[in-house]
């Protein structure tokens, strides 16, 4: 699989790409035609000054409270929240702590992190998981410096490898480092080292114990607490985690950051700076390469599939759910069988749905709805699918086989808000829910309303209240007879005035008094006066009429269907409370004549 990252820079934010393909990107085709079909956006990453990921940065810190029965202290790291920290990230020097994993109480009395860390003590901690929504970071006290080819721990001891590296290659490694110069502490070999020659990973080691030593120097002179260590930019910690055998060329379009790329591999790898290339071109970069419509897409909830079926991704405080469906996809020549059509479209909704957990960075539990299949080696052969596409994915995963259901339940892990959650804010009307209450249901509250106004203003025989005009016709319509249940019973007139820019769940009142004077202010036209209005759509109930709406009153037009959509003159004929009935003098006007815009008129 070759690997490519496109990075997009400006003074706003950060984008990175990672695009994976079967073959090599060519760029002279993508300027001429567009993106090439060999290759996919399989990630996206992106940081704004207001949003930066700390996963990796190194605090001097201060705990604030041990909690006993959570088994985790938080720390007090000079962030708006504290962080989180288990017993089982705790390291201490000449302490042995059993790991015995959340959840679960301590076997052996004296064991209790009470006993390991005090309130007010200063600890060197690093961030494993960013501050996600309500929850503050979650820390550990195993510091990791990463490389290209190693991650380096002063606090551990000897060598792993990473086990999503084939046995064979694993086996090689483990081999290859009996020779490293392993002074203290200890070593992971990663994913990256594929292929990888014991020379390159062993010139690592002395790049990585520098960082240690100077991480160290900063421990001791900051006062707690405060950061002691950044990680990497975005650019660089993408290429770091990616740069083997399969990665081929970085293109970047900011020269800063093209600059701190190129250093990079200087110090890491010299042989790789070859693969660093500026974008010169006048054209946006994530344009010519088709990144700018993946980015967009990760905001719409469906995913189509090549086949014809589709993907409904529907997010929720406690997990994901991936809901698969047909679609148009009826299968294929007059002797396809259903069970065919099902399984073809669940193998192309298994890759899809981990390329969009990985374009999306979905974590936590997720759930994918598979469409039923009635054989068990179809069933494997789907999950087989899912596993092989989550192979690229070096994110840790864990699946549950397909359920009777057909449902997968698996775990991602959620390490950093994805780009749906930085490029998005819930929605100020509806908080999030995607649900809002319907006219219906707020003027059923208005009417509860109406009867309290009328009480405190028994003197009053009108009142002029101020409501969006959709929840007004919920009152008006179908008869009116809300409204008219509402006047006999509390014996009061009530006028309405309002704009579609009103929130539907407002109500004010803005006058009380004689009906005289309430009328006087809340209808707007008077019998025989001619004004200017501009028809925006045709009448409900009466097929040659047309309507206007000034602030949400109805000029209900008699012959006014073949204008709509333009200025006309019209005469006033009766006016009511909430609507008046008017006919064409003039069809012949335009705003230049007029002079005003749509949805106002004068006298």
């Amino acid at each position: 699989m070759r690997k490519h990252v496109l990075v997009s820079a400006d003074d706003a934010e950060t984008r990175v790409a990672l695009l994976e393909a079967d073959g090599t990107v060519d760029k002279e085709k993508a300027l001429q035609k567009g993106p090439d079909s060999k290759f996919k956006v399989a990630e996206l990453y992106l940081e704004r000054r207001s949003t930066t990921s700390i996963v990796g940065n190194v605090y001097k810190g201060k705990v604030d409270n041990v909690v006993t029965g959570l088994e985790a202290a938080f720390v007090d790291i000079g962030l708006e929240k504290n962080g989180f920290l288990h017993v089982d990230e705790i390291v201490l020097p000449g302490v042995e702590i059993p790991k015995r994993g959340r959840g679960k109480t301590a076997s052996a009395p004296g064991s209790s992190i009470a006993d390991l860390l005090k309130p007010g003590q200063e600890i060197t901690v690093q961030v494993v998981k960013d501050p996600l929504k309500s929850k503050g970071a979650r820390l550990s006290m195993e510091i990791a410096i990463p490389g290209r080819f190693l991650v380096y721990s002063p606090q551990g001891e000897g060598v792993g490898v990473s086990r999503r590296l084939e046995d064979r290659e694993r086996e090689r490694l483990r081999r290859a480092a009996k020779n490293l110069d392993l002074e203290q502490g200890g070593v992971i070999i990663r994913t990256a080292a594929h292929g990888a020659k014991v020379e390159d990973i062993g010139r690592e080691l002395p790049y990585l114990y520098k960082l240690a030593e100077v991480l160290e120097r900063r421990v001791e002179e900051t006062v707690a607490p405060a950061p002691v260590f950044q990680e990497a930019d975005l650019p660089v910690r993408v290429v770091r985690d990616i740069a083997s055998d399969d990665f081929e060329k970085a293109v970047v379009d900011n020269k800063k950051e093209y600059d701190r790329l190129v250093s990079f591999f200087q110090r890491t790898a010299p042989e790789l700076v070859d693969r660093v290339e500026l974008w010169e071109d006048d054209r946006s970069l994530f344009d010519v390469f088709g990144v700018e419509k993946s980015v967009q897409s990760t905001l719409s909830s469906r995913v189509d599939l090549p086949s014809g079926g589709y993907l409904i991704i529907d997010y929720t405080e406690a997990l994901t759910v991936i809901d698969v469906n047909s679609g148009s996809f009826v299968g294929r020549g007059k002797g396809a069988r259903l069970e065919d059509t099902i399984t073809k479209t669940n193998l192309e909704a298994a890759d899809e749905a981990v390329r969009q957990m990985r374009l999306r960075d979905i974590g936590g539990i997720i759930v994918i709805d598979f469409i039923d299949m009635a054989r068990a080696r179809n069933r494997d052969a789907v999950l087989k699918t899912l596993r092989k596409a989550l192979a690229n994915d070096k994110t840790k995963t864990f699946v549950v086989e397909i359920s009777p259901l057909g449902l997968v339940e698996m775990t991602r892990q959620n390490v950093t808000d994805g780009v749906r959650e930085i490029m998005t804010r819930p929605c100020r009307v509806c908080e999030g829910e995607g649900v809002v209450p319907s006219e219906l249901t707020i003027a059923i509250g208005f009417a509860r309303k109406m009867r309290e106004l009328a009480t405190a203003n028994a003197d009053a025989k009108a009142l002029l209240l101020q409501i969006n005009p959709r929840v007004t016709a919920e009152f008006t319509g179908q008869g009116g007879w809300m409204l008219k249940g509402i006047e006999a019973e509390t014996g009061k007139k009530f006028f309405f005035e309002g704009s579609e820019g009103l929130p539907t769940d407002h109500i004010d009142l803005l006058l009380a008094g004689t009906l005289e004077e309430v009328q006087e202010r809340a209808v707007p036209f008077r019998p025989g006066e001619e004004v200017h209005v501009q028809l925006i759509e045709p009448h409900m109930f009466k097929a040659n009429d047309a309507v206007a709406k000034i602030d949400g009153y109805i000029v209900a037009v008699r012959d006014g269907m073949p204008f709509v959509g333009t200025r006309v003159m019209v005469r006033i004929e009766s006016a009511g409370r909430n609507e008046a009935e008017a006919v064409i003098v003039d069809a012949g006007l335009g705003p230049a004549q007029t002079g005003i815009q749509s949805g106002n008129a004068v006298s």
